[in-house]
């Protein structure tokens, strides 16, 4: 089995509908629950009331297709959190820590899928969201003993997140300019595309339909950076709508 680690806010635990989509028909499927791994039902990452369908769903069912492999995913994203929150030495730095280390007990950890953003778009937070957000992923890497070429997908922000409460969130311009700078100039880092996708119907959270799409997004730039890390290219690399492009 190989695992992945879901952490970042509300957009990650995934908040569609789940009447909306086909349900994923997959029994290799997993997610951890209490430092187990059960067969994987929605809500995959119930954070909230509100949790619904995520992008982890087909993103899971494509690496199983892709690489004939169980998939376990490892759910520890919080919605409305942030990035501060993420630092390490807090609560939820320290729970994403401790939940990867026992779903590694069963499992080859493959990479880490981050999505979060919209809380840190306001109140000049965006100012230090690169530092801040290299400074997690490395203690992540340092504390579980990873590689520094570790696959680590970032996901942009939606545009429609403009039209919420009267521009709240206007920097989340400066927020998708800092993760596409960090997959520009950081190894196993890359940069998933939002462009395009929809949200469902509150200007701050994606619809199911996009968040199948976006996990498809998601795969198709772990697949790249996964086997190009393979081959022991350690070049940069950054995801534009889902190709990915040597710089």
């Amino acid at each position: 089995m190989v695992s992945f680690l879901l952490i970042g806010q509300s957009n990650m635990a995934g908040r569609g509908n789940p009447a909306e989509v086909e349900a994923i028909q997959n029994d290799r499927l997993y997610v951890l629950r209490n430092a187990r791994f059960q067969k994987m039902y929605v809500p995959v990452n119930p954070d909230r009331k509100t949790s619904g369908t995520c992008l982890a769903e087909s993103f899971a069912d494509s690496v199983s297709r892709e690489y004939d492999a169980d998939v376990g995913l490892i759910p520890c994203a919080d919605g409305g959190t942030r990035l501060d929150q993420w630092m390490p030495g807090e609560a939820l730095f320290e729970n994403a820590v401790f939940q990867t280390q026992m779903a590694r007990r069963v499992s080859e950890f493959a990479g880490i899928l981050w999505h979060q953003g919209e809380s840190d778009s306001r109140d000049g937070r965006h100012v230090s969201y690169e530092e801040k957000c290299l400074h997690i992923f490395a203690e992540l890497k340092n504390r579980l003993s990873l590689p520094e070429a570790f696959p680590i997908l970032v996901g942009g922000i939606g545009d429609f997140i403009l039209r919420y409460q009267e521009n709240k969130f206007k920097d989340y311009v400066f927020v998708n300019e800092a993760l596409q700078k960090m997959a520009r100039e950081n190894p196993g880092i890359a940069f998933v595309s939002a462009k395009g996708l929809t949200d469902k119907g509150d200007s701050l959270h994606f619809s199911a339909a996009s968040l199948r799409e976006f996990g498809l997004r998601y795969f198709e730039s772990f697949q790249k950076v996964n086997t190009l890390l393979k081959k022991g290219e350690t070049g940069i690399y950054i995801d534009k709508t889902t190709e990915m492009e040597k710089l």
